[in-house]
């Protein structure tokens, strides 16, 4: 995706003349924890209901963790930076991901707001009910949801902390030279661990000796 203009300040830039539809594309950051950590309980206490031992339920809410990392990348890759050449797609290119690139420190345009995020999760859950039985879904599920959490709640972190740690300090370069060196590389926000796979990760510059 071309970078032709990226501001710096952290208020929000206005999409919508209606006020009805500006107010559904801002959220703040805490919104998704409200929404789906519920929803994780709920799912997690239906799959013990449903007789899944602690080990299968470990093992099918990491499978879902690791599920959702997948569709993270993908969607960020194919869906997110799809760049139509229609004067409609692109202007709905740049309401779905667009802004967040030329506005990158927007604080009410970090996480999705529920009004894109809880379709797609009705969306997720449909598909994945025809995959799984039905007390293997329920331990699916909450894992997905908490990859998707981690993944919303490290985006806006990523923009807007500071970290010592050594894996936080590499994830934030890794999503800063996403938006500000090439945005054709480092599709993954809470890991690069499929750029690597799919070759779309950034070259390490190393010191010649």
């Amino acid at each position: 995706m071309p970078k032709n203009f990226v501001s710096n300040s952290e208020e929000s830039v206005r999409m919508f003349k209606s006020n009805f539809l500006e107010a559904f594309s801002r959220v703040s950051w805490y919104v998704p924890l409200i929404i789906y950590v519920p929803v994780v309980l709920f799912f997690s206490y239906k799959a013990f209901a449903a007789g899944d031992s602690i080990p299968v339920f470990a093992g099918f809410l990491l499978l879902g963790i690791f599920v959702w990392s997948l569709t993270e990348y993908l969607l960020h890759r194919f869906v997110f930076h799809f760049v139509p050449k229609s004067k409609w797609g692109l202007r709905m290119h740049f309401i779905f991901h667009g802004v967040h690139h030329d506005y990158p420190n927007d604080t009410k345009r970090l996480v999705l707001p529920a009004s894109v995020s809880v379709p797609l999760a009705f969306l997720f859950y449909f598909i994945f009910s025809f995959i799984l039985t039905q007390e293997h879904l329920y331990a699916f599920f909450p894992g997905f949801v908490i990859g998707y959490l981690f993944y919303d709640i490290s985006h806006y972190a990523l923009h807007h902390f500071n970290f010592k740690g050594n894996f936080w300090k590499k994830l934030k370069k890794h999503h800063m030279l996403h938006h500000y060196s090439d945005a054709s590389k480092g599709y993954g926000v809470s890991s690069p661990f499929w750029d690597k796979i799919f070759s779309s990760d950034f070259i390490k510059k190393t010191n010649e000796q």
